[in-house]
């Protein structure tokens, strides 16, 4: 025996009580799963650069020290290139002041040692006078004084 069963009227769906709020929770979901898509890319993508950013640093860094170590040997090169000349021209500047080769060549002059010392004494010259007697005044200040006369 079959009772009966009450039927059920199709009813319309229940009505949203706020619709903004579930479009934006759908645009949320969907930006949600988009960027879930590329997260592992851009993790990976983020690790390389920084990777290649160190690898760069320390491959500028190793040309720096390098090129800064041709550079202490170029130095100390151009040093001793220097220092040999400095010798070989203390040497030349010896010879050259050496008293046996100053008294041939005044003897190949006909010089000969001084018998009578000769003292010459002169006067400074006289000063000009200026038009303008304050900015002597003042320029004095500045100035050195002269030596007074010893006679």
């Amino acid at each position: 025996m079959a009772l009966a069963q009450p039927k059920y009227a199709p009813q319309a769906p229940p009505r949203i009580a706020n619709p903004r709020r579930a479009r934006n929770a759908t645009q949320t979901r969907i930006t949600k799963n988009s960027r879930a898509r590329y997260r592992s890319l851009m993790q990976v993508g983020a690790v390389l650069g920084l990777v290649l950013t160190g690898l760069m640093a320390y491959v500028m860094l190793t040309s720096n020290i390098t090129s800064l170590t041709y550079s202490v040997a170029r130095a100390e090169k151009q040093k001793d290139k220097l220092l040999e000349q400095t010798a070989r021209l203390d040497d030349k500047i010896a010879t050259m002041r050496s008293d046996e080769r100053l008294a041939a060549i005044a003897k190949k002059l006909g010089m000969h040692q001084a018998q009578l010392f000769a003292v010459v004494r002169v006067d400074p010259p006289a000063k000009a006078r200026s038009n303008f007697p304050v900015f002597d005044s003042i320029a004095g200040w500045f100035t050195k004084a002269p030596a007074p006369k010893v006679r």
